[in-house]
């Protein structure tokens, strides 16, 4: 995470948290490590809608970055990489339950493919295991 000197929003104790947090894909990327365990990239690529594997690289990385998320590379032929949400990641679990609460209560009727049960837009059938 950025300093404060680096960035003057981590003055602020809410900007601080919600630039951790903050972009397209991460709140979903959480919500499915942290109901699932942990998954590989290309499982994580099938399971959102519309995100672009360079976005779900920079995502990563910046969840991995803020100690958020763990990647775990498998020394073995072919190269397993699997990523899991952290302890840390995990305080984060009841922050993203209460915006999906405020997000229903106050905003739902905008949004178009959102799945009432997990809360995040993901394509059927896509966390299946894969061999």
């Amino acid at each position: 995470m950025e300093s404060r000197q680096d960035n003057p929003r981590m003055d602020c104790a809410v900007d601080a948290a919600m630039s951790v947090i903050e972009g397209r894909w991460k709140s979903t990327i959480l919500c499915i490590l942290a109901k699932w365990g942990p998954k590989r990239f290309n499982q994580l690529a099938k399971s959102i809608e519309g995100v672009s594997p360079r976005m779900l690289t920079k995502q990563l990385k910046g969840l991995e970055k803020d100690g958020i998320v763990d990647r775990r590379a498998y020394p073995e032929v072919p190269p397993r990489v699997e990523y899991s949400i952290t302890e840390k990641g995990m305080s984060l679990v009841p922050v993203l339950e209460a915006l999906a609460r405020w997000g229903r209560d106050n905003m739902f009727h905008n949004w178009v493919d959102f799945d009432t049960e997990t809360d995040t837009v993901i394509r059927e059938g896509a966390l299946a295991d894969e061999n």
